[in-house]
């Protein structure tokens, strides 16, 4: 009966500690999936609280949202969308900041099929090039932008393969069902470098600046636990972080 009583006990404790956790669901771009994941186990171990993390393409999470999908914060993959959502008044004014800036990289997982300087994009021998839907995904819009620049894009419309978002552009190139794409730096950068694969980092005057903002949604501006992400995205804890996925981050 004793030993009841003690089973019991711990299990009323467990649930009180349960009681005072809190939550918050984010909504997440593709490209800062993994990022997140390390900001999530960083946050939850400081915080005691947990984070629930959607992820999908900017456009899609924007659709989602605007139909009312229960998320509280918003990690875009671009400013326009974020903005979109404060005009829309779905969103917090005055919430919306720059988190991260992105890069791009051309990267096959075949560590002989990227050179240094990308000549495999001009190449007769490529088959197939992985990008994501650039109607959805600011990645997919900005690596048009470099096929552009470099000339190239005609050549090779009809070779391009889209992903429905960038992780999915990735999932082909990892899987090898594709030799070749260009996704996110943030994709393939582990601990500050690219240590698979072979990869060219693509010159940032070829694209766009990918500015990445994130937004404080409605549903959150109640949840202290969302304002308290949102407060720790800014420490120098997260900051590292987000560093060293290959992100420029504003210090």
């Amino acid at each position: 009966m004793k030993k009841l009583k003690i089973l019991m006990a711990s299990s009323l404790l467990l649930s009180c500690s349960l009681t005072f956790a809190g939550e918050v669901n984010i909504a997440v771009a593709g490209n800062f999936f993994r990022p997140l994941q390390a900001l999530a186990r960083d946050f939850e171990y400081q915080s005691g609280d947990k984070v629930n993390i959607a992820v999908g393409s900017s456009g899609k999470l924007y659709a989602q949202i605007s139909n009312g999908a229960p998320f509280e914060i918003f990690l875009s993959a671009d400013q326009q969308r974020a903005s979109k959502l404060v005009e829309n008044r779905l969103a917090v004014k005055g919430s919306q900041y720059t988190y991260a800036k992105g890069k791009l990289v051309l990267w096959s997982s075949d560590p002989n099929v990227v050179d240094n300087q990308g000549k495999r994009l001009i190449s007769p021998h490529l088959k197939r090039l992985a990008i994501a839907n650039p109607k959805v995904a600011p990645y997919g819009e900005e690596a048009l932008n470099v096929l552009k620049s470099l000339g190239i894009y005609e050549q090779l419309q009809e070779k391009i393969v889209f992903g429905q978002s960038i992780g999915q552009a990735f999932q082909y190139v990892s899987s090898s069902s594709i030799k070749q794409g260009i996704i996110a730096l943030s994709q393939v950068t582990r601990g500050g470098e690219i240590n698979e694969g072979s990869a060219w980092i693509i010159p940032s005057d070829l694209y766009q600046p990918i500015q990445q903002d994130v937004v404080l949604l409605n549903k959150g501006k109640s949840n202290p636990v969302a304002i308290a992400f949102l407060t720790y995205l800014k420490t120098a804890d997260a900051l590292k972080i987000i560093h060293s996925f290959g992100y420029e981050v504003d210090v």
